[in-house]
């Protein structure tokens, strides 16, 4: 039988396993004879968290209990029943009973009065956090601040003496092989202790726009969110947040967040409480072996800029559509996915140099970052029609296109100042419907040049398929969302 593996958040369970990693230093060494020392003198900045969230009221005669046996509406049978069951209950009538939530999870201690780093997903929604030392000993937390996008928070407990703590250390040093060491609290049975290797770097999981993990196989369970990962020298190299497990177990694949980007974060809590992010004011996709083509470029890489919010830092610097970011501060931006944590962890008001790729040629801009706000995202939606108006065929492209007229702006609900051509039909076997455009969608650009007619359309695939290039470049506005595409036009 086939087992679906998933990934597990590691602290959403009454399990409690607080894990850690050793990482060595440049250059290899042999595996130690014992951990016991290290162990020793990390324990005790190892703490448990358990958190109690109170639920919603829900009435006793929804809670598990003898059902009422189906009998045909208005029977008395019915009445009988509902009747006996009412009065069978405490007071004799249906009661509200409060309901609570507890789950665990693992955190660290960083500063001496207090301080504790843990997974924000271990803490939220909670309304009393409990951390438990290695000697039992426990405090009521406070949260000084969290942020969901890198799943980090930060709590407060008082002690009339100072704590054992531990330090972040260069996560960036740590290699793939070297040793790590897992120190945990499952099931709040106490300390303890297990081994492995880092086995990864720069994994991506889907979990948020920061996603840069660290993968180990140090035995890392359900319970484990928020503990530290340590490298041979016990600084913190990664903070344990999810597994990838079939049953909620280890089979060996954990992942951690690098303490390089979790650092910055825990810092602007501590000050700010909440994390400040540079902003760029841009959207972006990833640049494909077609669009590369397209643009120029002699391989994929970079980020594709795919439209610019008005009045951000992006627009005020020069930064187009159709720009492809390629290095940032002076550091390399090998593919869209790191663009966005290079922007984040970059001063806020500071002033940049920013490569772009336009018009096939290098350029750079200067850039005064931003500060990233919270924004409420927008969902935008297509009206389905199940008959395609008339348009003119672009049989290369494999669709159809129409000029924009009031009937076709109401047809496909476009916005009054929408400029382009409007795409009408997808021939559901042809290059367009591949890469996922849809009747609705509006041609905005060809090859980085406008067009506002069907006319323009046709003439410019039409010249890129005699110049013999293999694709061709759309930017498409979809309620407002741009974004581009890039559709085969010759073998």
């Amino acid at each position: 039988m086939t087992v679906a593996h998933r990934l597990v958040l590691a602290g959403r369970a009454l399990a409690v396993v607080v894990a850690v990693a050793v990482a060595t230093s440049a250059f290899a060494r042999p595996a130690p004879d014992s951990f016991a020392d290290l162990a020793a003198r990390l324990l005790p900045a190892v703490v448990n968290i358990s958190t109690t969230q109170t639920l919603p009221e829900k009435s006793d005669k929804n809670s598990r209990g003898p059902d009422v046996p189906q009998f045909p509406p208005g029977s008395p049978f019915e009445e009988f029943f509902k009747d006996f069951l009412d009065k069978n209950r405490p007071g004799g009538q249906p009661q509200a009973l409060p309901r609570h939530a507890t789950s665990l999870g693992s955190g660290f201690i960083v500063d001496p009065s207090g301080l504790v780093v843990t997974n924000n997903h271990v803490i939220a929604d909670a309304d009393q956090i409990t951390v438990t030392l290695q000697d039992d000993t426990s405090f009521k937390a406070e949260v000084v601040g969290k942020d969901s996008k890198t799943d980090l928070a930060l709590l407060r407990i008082k002690s009339s003496k100072p704590l054992p703590f531990v330090k972040f250390g260069d996560s960036d040093k740590s290699r793939v092989g070297d040793w790590v060491l897992a120190i945990g609290n499952p099931f709040g049975l106490g300390g303890t202790v297990t081994a492995g290797i880092l086995s990864a770097r720069a994994r991506e999981i889907n979990s948020g726009p920061y996603d840069d993990f660290l993968q180990t196989d140090a035995a890392i369970n359900r319970g484990n969110s928020g503990g530290p990962m340590f490298n041979m020298d016990g600084d913190v190299i990664g903070i344990n947040t999810a597994i990838f497990s079939p049953s909620g177990g280890s089979i060996g694949i954990g992942f951690a967040i690098p303490a390089n980007e979790a650092k910055p974060v825990i810092e602007q809590i501590q000050k700010y409480g909440h994390a400040r992010r540079g902003w760029l004011g841009v959207n972006i996709q990833s640049v494909t072996d077609e669009i590369a083509e397209s643009l120029g470029l002699d391989k994929p890489k970079g980020a594709l800029i795919a439209s610019v919010f008005d009045g951000g830092p992006a627009q005020k610097a020069g930064i187009q559509p159709g720009d492809v970011v390629l290095t940032f501060d002076g550091k390399a931006v090998v593919d869209m996915r790191h663009l966005p944590r290079i922007v984040a962890e970059t001063p806020i008001d500071k002033s940049v140099k920013v490569m772009v790729w336009r018009k096939h040629k290098e350029l750079t801009l200067d850039v005064k970052v931003g500060e990233l706000k919270d924004n409420v995202e927008q969902v935008s939606t297509t009206a389905k029609q199940p008959v395609p108006p008339p348009g003119t065929a672009v049989k290369t492209l494999g669709l159809s296109v129409a000029d924009l007229t009031p009937e076709l702006r109401e047809r496909y609900q476009l916005a009054d100042d929408s400029v382009g051509v409007v795409v009408t039909d997808i021939d559901k076997d042809g290059p367009a419907a591949e890469k996922g455009m849809r009747a609705g969608d509006v041609i905005t650009e060809v090859a980085q040049e406008e067009v506002k007619t069907t006319a323009d359309v046709v003439k410019k695939v039409d010249v890129a398929t005699k110049a013999g290039r293999k694709s061709v470049l759309l930017l498409v506005d979809r309620q407002g969302d741009l974004r581009f595409y890039a559709l085969k036009v010759g073998s």
